[in-house]
């Protein structure tokens, strides 16, 4: 058996393990997780007024006296398992704020909905898709000598797009500072559209929580020039949330044009570097807004919460926008997997870091994603459910119930994570044969299905 790969003699190992079934059982109850973490502890559950035990469990019996949990990995190329239970939880909370499900009234699909994309403002010319990346009419170069456009009509999947034309132009400082206000900028613009809102109604701005409320879902993503861009359902409701109509001022056009002014006007000021200066942050030039109407004319709410829950686990690395690890030396920017791009980003955002006026924006900490420190999805508290309460639902759905009138008593401590060579194996076969089940489960469920 020598002669066999190292994963192949370990997961054989495991396989003749006594215990071998109770440890497949906990891989399969984990999806196949890629990264799962050890825990050793017990949970004791006690009837409240008796105290006597109504369920008790305890590590010690368990393979390696471990119980294996979820990493929950958002980012498919980290652990794919658990990215598609973070899309599937993120499409059910998008499309509960749409439609309406998960203890949101249906009534939300007749509110004013829009969704809006804003980006980031231009850095630089860079390489474009084939019918925008053009040479100017008038030709000429840069200070740097390189020409102000391309001729090359390039195809989507060229690696050139987003590049730079001039790396020596590009201004690199604005970027990485603009990713690291992007969700100063995002609460100012939000704060900025309440105020639009009363404006136009004719109320004193202090006083549109009295008359409605603004909810939101929104999810970053990177475009190929490694800036991020933010896609976002505004939905506008009464003073309650969700249950509560929104006034009879509050219509879908009123909704738009406040979007529209404060995604022009909204700013950020930096700290003043005497390095850098004080830079002006705005939202880009580009900016769509598009209604979400209940009578179908326009985007649909499932692909609306599909297209969301899609780019809410991609990762860093995915996008070719950074990596999904931190760095912790200019060595790993040099060694990481990158365009020649995105590592001066990676170097600026670093360089930045080292200043004492933007050490508040810990800079280096983010470097891994090009100073952008803010969360992939955000919502407003009252825009639909949590993914607490989604992992709680799921958990009642599989049994995992909680008996009323009882108190449980945990103790947990961590003991380690990941798998060992072998185990990697055995759990990448258990997440794909899962991947094909659930594929063959919805195949059935079309119509013309094998589904009676």
């Amino acid at each position: 058996m020598r002669w066999l790969p190292e994963a192949d003699r370990d997961a054989i190992r495991i396989a003749q393990d006594p215990q071998f079934s109770r440890w497949l059982e906990q891989i399969t109850a984990t999806g196949g997780c890629a990264h799962p973490v050890h825990l050793s502890g017990s949970t004791t559950t006690l009837d409240s007024e008796t105290g006597e035990i109504l369920r008790q469990y305890d590590t010690g019996d368990e393979p390696g006296e471990r119980l294996l949990v979820r990493c929950r990995n958002r980012r498919a190329t980290v652990c794919a398992p658990c990215s598609r239970l973070h899309a599937g939880d993120t499409f059910h909370l998008v499309r509960a704020g749409l439609l309406g499900g998960k203890s949101v009234p249906a009534t939300v699909r007749n509110r004013p909905r829009l969704f809006v994309t804003l980006t980031a403002p231009s850095f630089g010319p860079v390489h474009r898709t084939r019918e925008r990346c053009r040479p100017r009419r008038d030709g000429g170069t840069c200070d740097h000598g390189r020409p102000l456009g391309c001729a090359t009509e390039h195809i989507p999947t060229d690696p050139l797009i987003g590049q730079p034309l001039c790396p020596d132009c590009y201004d690199y400082t604005g970027h990485v500072l603009w990713h690291a206000h992007a969700s100063a900028l995002w609460d100012r613009f939000v704060i900025d559209v309440r105020r639009r809102l009363a404006t136009s109604a004719g109320l004193v701005q202090s006083r549109f929580a009295h008359h409605a409320r603004l909810s939101f879902a929104r999810v970053a993503e990177y475009q190929k020039r490694a800036a991020v861009h933010v896609h976002a359902v505004v939905r506008l409701d009464g003073p309650d949330g969700p249950a509560d109509e929104p006034p009879h001022w509050g219509t879908v056009d009123r909704l738009t044009d406040a979007v529209r002014v404060s995604a022009g006007r909204v700013l950020v000021r930096t700290l003043y570097s005497p390095a850098v200066g004080e830079l002006l942050l705005r939202w880009g030039a580009q900016l769509d807004v598009r209604p979400l109407r209940a009578d179908g004319d326009g985007p649909g709410d499932d692909a609306v919460a599909a297209y969301v829950a899609k780019y809410v686990t991609k990762g860093a690395s995915e996008t070719g926008a950074g990596i999904d690890h931190r760095v912790t030396t200019w060595a790993d920017i040099d060694t990481a997997p990158v365009s020649a791009h995105v590592r001066t980003l990676m170097r600026t955002s670093w360089r930045l870091g080292n200043l004492p006026e933007y050490a508040p924006l810990h800079l280096r900490t983010w470097t891994h994603t090009l100073g952008y420190r803010g969360h992939i999805l955000t919502k407003s508290r009252a825009y639909s459910t949590t993914y607490a309460a989604l992992r709680a639902e799921r958990a009642q759905h599989v049994g995992d119930t909680e008996i009323p009138d009882a108190i449980t008593e945990a103790h947990w401590r961590y003991v380690g994570s990941g798998h060992t060579p072998g185990a990697a194996l055995i759990a990448a076969g258990v997440a794909e044969d899962l991947a094909h089940a659930r594929l063959a489960a919805a195949d059935a469920l079309q119509p013309g299905g094998d589904a009676a």
